[in-house]
């Protein structure tokens, strides 16, 4: 039997999701004149980007947006089949302030975890906090996202498959999974 999608959000609930998220930043951060946001490629920098806009809206503060690539930090590094290293740019000086990291889904951990020794090899900011569309849970490591924009309980069999506009030409979230998990 083939595997079966369901949508999970489509594009208003990302709209909506992502400016709740941006109010839930300024409200821990006390404004956003401190914040910086990191996107985590490829899908973490619309994210991030998506963000600064909406901050720009709510505070009139023109955030810095940067992006980072954390295929060099992978654990499993020498495991996977080597993918195209894209250039890392933060071209704001990281220290001191408030970096929001950005991703679209958290799992595991180790992509976070990754992304954290990649951004503190540039600078020591004030703190690290993690923006993330869709927690589907299953952590391996001790990490917890601050800010989500839906939480989607899956089992490992399942996939969550975040589509945005800017590197899909759509926004949706769906869930990919085997219609019947207790055949595997």
């Amino acid at each position: 039997m083939p595997d079966k999608h369901v949508q999970i959000m489509e594009a208003d609930d990302i709209r909506r999701a992502l400016t709740r998220i941006a109010h839930e930043i300024v409200e821990h951060n006390h404004g956003a004149g401190q914040v910086a946001l990191v996107g985590i490629l490829t899908r973490g920098v619309p994210i991030a980007e998506r963000l600064a806009v909406l901050l720009k809206q709510i505070e009139g503060v023109q955030v810095p947006v940067g992006k980072i690539d954390i295929g060099l930090y992978r654990d499993d590094y020498a495991e996977r089949t080597p993918s195209p290293i894209l250039p890392t740019a933060i071209p704001f000086d990281v220290t001191d302030k408030h970096i929001v990291l950005c991703d679209e889904v958290l799992f595991t951990g180790r992509t976070v975890r990754a992304a954290l020794t990649a951004l503190l090899d540039i600078g020591r900011p004030a703190s690290v906090q993690l923006a993330i569309l869709v927690d589907r849970g299953h952590r391996e490591l001790p990490i917890r996202p601050d800010f989500v924009g839906k939480n989607i309980p899956t089992s490992r069999h399942e996939h969550v498959t975040v589509l945005l506009q800017e590197v899909d030409g759509e926004d949706r979230v769906f869930l990919r999974g085997a219609a019947n998990e207790e055949t595997r």
